[in-house]
């Protein structure tokens, strides 16, 4: 990055190029690792009136007689409530990892469950499909499996009238799809995209929730790029998930969460985000970020940061894409109004999920990579020293300051004038050469454009800083040229 020839630096113009392209491909990296971080998990919905009157009633582990009784009554039992108590007493057995393992090894056990699934009793369906959600919530992989026969049924069943049965079937099939491979190999080729994409019309919000989680599950799947996400984008899906992220009073907090993951992810695949952005998911996160900030600063709502982040990380990643450059237009909002409402998240995120602050520093970062504009906002609304708060919590904070510095001397000059040279000072004292590495091409770029810059850091005692970086082999020539610019111009 510094040449040593000659003990001079390179010309400024290369020099800004070469710190740019290595931040890049840091981010980039950055990025990926980020996007092979799923979050993979799994839904139990219990009715919570039944728990209620189950109360008292400990799960108990079950044998294969006692299962072949349940599962007996069940299918022959003389009357309508012996039928249903006995699947209600192999739910709760089911409850336990035990009985799972003893019930999916008893011959015909899920074949008589599929059977009662689609039998003409309403009630007996919804017990039946109650017991397979349990088993679908299981921890191992075996019992998951041995569920596939009846996935093919709770796709059929979307199309039904009962928004409960609805709702259960898709969070079984959510906790089913997101672990076996084999389950979503058949039911792809069934038309589950088309199915998903037909449920996102129902009125019923507790529907919506249940048909974002296992359409996020979906989307987590490592063959999802190739075989799933190309059929989501031709759907009806991507533009109806848009209109229920709109700010207003019919946004569903559980609803939006839902949503706003399954954009992130396919945002993160990065299969066709230019069409994603014609569709309007710029503006609509944009908005979205917008609402959010009025929102933490009007309540104490927790749920919020569960939204917050995949909006933050939605954004940051749609904006990295070339179809994206023209950030203003795109998200047709204020610049000042965008920084504004994230540092009011910032701050936000500070006090109640500090573990989330990294994706607001990156989405800053995006924000000020290729826009001069929202570097003059982060200036004009002083919000460099509030920023040089966050250094303690990650290191892209000095990203974003280079974001600002290489865009020249006003711009450098605006960010001298406050606390920035003592800030850096201290990140040199650091032993992290990550940091201390982003400190230098700050630095660099400050004595580039910054007339006076480098006599300052002499005189604050810049070069005792530097010399405990001399032996470090990633920083011994951005020292040495650091050192030779400050000490002869």
């Amino acid at each position: 990055m510094w040449s040593r020839e000659r003990g001079r630096l390179k010309p400024l113009r290369c020099g800004v190029e070469e710190l740019r392209c290595r931040r890049r491909e840091r981010e980039a990296a950055l990025r990926k690792a980020r996007r092979e971080q799923q979050l993979v998990s799994k839904r139990l919905l219990r009715d919570e009136a039944l728990e209620e009157a189950e109360e008292g009633c400990v799960a108990m582990i079950f044998g294969e007689a006692e299962i072949q009784q349940f599962l007996r009554l069940a299918q022959r039992g003389t009357e309508e409530k012996e039928r249903e108590g006995a699947l209600v007493s192999l739910r709760r057995g089911l409850q336990r990892p035990e009985t799972q393992q003893t019930f999916i090894r008893l011959e015909g056990s899920i074949r008589t469950l599929v059977g009662l699934l689609t039998s003409n009793r309403a009630l007996l369906q919804l017990e039946a499909a109650r017991c397979l959600h349990e088993l679908s919530h299981s921890e191992q992989s075996a019992v998951v499996e041995a569920c596939l026969p009846a996935t093919s049924y709770l796709l059929t069943y979307l199309s039904g009238h009962s928004s409960d049965f609805i709702e259960l079937c898709l969070y079984t099939l959510g906790n089913l799809i997101v672990e076996s491979e084999a389950v979503r190999r058949q039911l792809l080729p069934q038309g589950i995209v088309p199915a998903l994409a037909a449920c996102i019309q129902s009125p019923h919000l507790t529907v919506l929730e249940a048909l974002g989680y296992a359409l996020s599950q979906l989307l987590q799947a490592k063959e999802a790029p190739e075989k799933i996400i190309p059929s989501v984008l031709g759907s009806t899906l991507p533009q109806r998930m848009l209109q229920l992220l709109q700010p207003g009073p019919k946004l569903n907090l559980g609803v939006a969460v839902e949503f706003a993951w399954c954009l992130h992810y396919i945002i993160c695949s990065q299969v066709n985000n230019a069409l994603l952005i014609t569709q309007g998911a710029l503006s609509t996160l944009g908005l979205l970020l917008l609402d959010l900030a009025g929102a933490v600063q009007r309540t104490e709502d927790a749920g919020l940061e569960l939204l917050a982040c995949p909006v933050l990380r939605g954004l940051s990643n749609l904006l990295t894409e070339a179809a994206a450059e023209a950030v203003g237009r795109q998200l047709q909002l204020r610049d000042e109004r965008v920084v504004a409402a994230l540092f009011i998240l910032l701050q936000f995120l500070f006090q109640k999920q500090p573990s989330l602050l990294p994706e607001g520093l990156w989405l800053l970062n995006n924000l000020t990579a290729n826009s001069p504009s929202f570097c003059t906002s982060l200036l004009s609304l002083d919000l460099i020293e509030p920023l040089l708060h966050l250094l303690s919590v990650s290191n892209v904070v000095l990203t974003v300051l280079c974001n600002v510095a290489e865009k020249g001397p006003a711009y450098c000059q605006r960010l001298w004038s406050g606390p920035l040279l003592s800030s850096l000072l201290d990140t040199l004292a650091f032993s992290d050469t990550e940091v201390v590495g982003q400190s230098l091409e700050l630095l660099q770029l400050l004595f580039l454009y910054q007339p006076g810059a480098a006599q300052a850091f002499l005189q604050q005692s810049g070069l005792q800083a530097l010399q405990r970086h001399e032996e470090a082999a990633q920083l011994q020539d951005r020292v040495h040229a650091l050192q030779q610019i400050a000490l002869h111009g």
